[in-house]
């Protein structure tokens, strides 16, 4: 039985009409970039989010990126986060002269280790990244309290988060900016890059409408020296639709996530811990498992998909070793990335597929 991580196809086989409908509706029009379409979905993400603003942008990577800009942060500055991440989050703090100052992660959740944040903190560090990483918020109380006390500020990195609650809050409303991306294996994925920025601040969603487009009052007068970073129509008509069904595929993700962990049950699998205050949306589904190379090669032997997130922590990369760490730094965030694996977890998955996945695993561990 062959399973994909993740099946694209299944998901637009069910909305295909609508969406071809939405698309030729900016085809019509031929408004390609922001414009009406881009400022529609825009406002539905703030609704959803529960964010007084919502700015359309190129990517998860660039709503970073912006965002940092927005609230000036730059050469000579220190941002902390997260060892074990996508790339984007350290490496937009690094392009924009800034020094990425990581902490150690949390052994149950995969988030930022908030207990070991304040230690970090030093005069020069002007943000916290926390990253709500496969879909589970982290600590955002504990973060927001340091954050206020010693007036820094708080970037979400929700870009696997979308729809995450955090005590019943939503991600991206939580800090002074969220960013989200759209990449098309997200939860809510376009049909290309995408990205979106969410904050409660007037002045900081104005400052970031004028970052995206060069720093630009209007077309030809530039306050700020920004960049290229609009969100194009098509992608807005594609991320609507999708919208629309989100929280159904949200719950799908749930049950099976649910499913996993009763077949899971009593083996030396150990399957996700989500906080008691959070609720997750899956957007990966990360066992850990001691042999897990071994893991690895006999699940793709028999056709089914899976991936490691994230095979090196960030403090040992190479384009950062500037920064002076080394391998046993971060030892929490070394043992995942030898552990952890990726199953599918989509929402049109069926139980035999899930049952088929675990039948495997549990024949080598």
């Amino acid at each position: 039985m062959k399973i994909p991580l993740l099946d694209l196809k299944a998901q637009y086989a069910q909305i295909r009409d609508e969406i071809r409908d939405a698309i030729d509706e900016v085809c019509d029009a031929q408004w390609f970039i922001l414009g009406p379409m881009v400022e529609k979905f825009e406002n539905e993400i703030a609704q959803y989010c529960n964010s007084d603003f919502a700015i359309g942008v190129t990517s998860g990577t660039d709503a970073l990126l912006c965002s940092l800009m927005a609230l000036d942060i730059g050469r000579g500055d220190e941002v902390i986060t997260s060892p074990y991440t996508f790339f984007a989050t350290a490496g937009s703090i690094a392009r924009l002269g800034a020094k990425p100052v990581f902490v150690d992660i949390d052994a149950k959740t995969f988030n930022i280790d908030v207990s070991k944040i304040e230690a970090a903190i030093t005069k020069k560090t002007r943000a916290i990244i926390p990253v709500h990483l496969f879909g589970q918020c982290a600590d955002m109380d504990a973060i927001m309290s340091i954050a206020k006390e010693r007036k820094i500020a708080v970037i979400e990195d929700a870009a696997q988060a979308i729809g995450a609650k955090y005590k019943g809050r939503s991600a991206g409303s939580l800090g002074d900016v969220g960013c989200f991306s759209f990449f098309p294996s997200k939860n809510l994925g376009g049909f290309g890059d995408g990205g979106m920025i969410t904050t409660n601040n007037p002045q900081l969603a104005e400052k970031i409408k004028m970052l995206r487009v060069h720093g630009g009052v209007d077309k030809y007068r530039h306050k700020y020296i920004g960049g290229n970073f609009r969100l194009d129509a098509i992608q807005a008509a594609v991320l609507r639709v999708k919208l629309k069904y989100l929280d159904e595929w949200h719950r799908a993700r749930q049950q099976n996530a649910k499913l996993y962990d009763e077949l899971f049950a009593g083996s030396e699998v150990v399957t996700p811990v989500i906080a008691s205050y959070n609720e997750s949306i899956y957007n990966q589904y990360c066992v850990q498992v001691k042999n897990r190379n071994k893991v690895l090669e006999h699940l793709r032997g028999n056709d089914i998909g899976c991936e490691v997130y994230y095979p090196l922590p960030l403090h040992l990369q190479e384009c950062f070793g500037y920064l002076g760490y080394k391998k046993g730094d971060f030892p929490v965030a070394e043992r995942l990335s030898e552990r952890a694996l990726a199953l599918p977890v989509y929402p049109e998955l069926k139980r035999e597929q899930i049952e088929q996945v675990v039948k495997t695993i549990l024949e080598v561990i």
